[in-house]
């Protein structure tokens, strides 16, 4: 029996206009109980990037920016069974409650997938007609071998909403 993983509350308040949605933590994230929590991966460099920020590893700092510039951060999946840290590896996933959220929180004006299987679990919840847009941005992740200055300029789409 593989062992049962949870994703994080979200990061949201009534400012927030963007949703960023991954998929769930890997098992460094989990490790150290914070987003994107793996030293390679690319997110918070691409987040600092993006609003020219003075990086900073704090976690606070880093969760300071976001709510800066309006933005939220969650998962698509709120728990699943899976070995080691890939997506394919996720089984007997649980979602997360997103259209609630999206109510809660009206100010959100769009939202952006990091990675493929966000966007297709939230393709899925929200269906075509969903009345905010949702795009797909390449993944953070180290093993999405693409170079940081594609996936930052791909990123680049989120500035049209901030």
């Amino acid at each position: 029996m593989q062992n049962r993983i949870s994703s994080f509350p979200p990061i949201i308040n009534a400012d927030s206009k963007i949703l960023i949605l991954g998929s769930i933590p890997g098992v460094k994230s989990l490790e150290k109980q914070q987003y994107y929590g793996h030293p390679q991966n690319k997110f918070w460099k691409i987040i600092f990037e993006l609003f020219n920020e003075e990086f900073t590893e704090g976690y606070t700092e880093k969760i300071n920016v976001l709510k800066k510039h309006h933005i939220a951060l969650w998962d698509v999946i709120d728990s699943c069974e899976r070995k080691g840290s890939l997506d394919s590896e996720i089984k007997n996933e649980e979602a997360n409650q997103i259209p609630e959220l999206l109510q809660e929180y009206p100010n959100i004006q769009a939202i952006f997938c990091n990675g493929g299987k966000s966007y297709k679990n939230l393709q899925k919840m929200l269906g075509k007609d969903s009345i905010i847009p949702f795009y797909l941005l390449p993944s953070t992740s180290p093993l999405h071998t693409i170079s940081f200055e594609k996936k930052l300029e791909e990123w680049k789409r989120i500035l049209e909403f901030v």
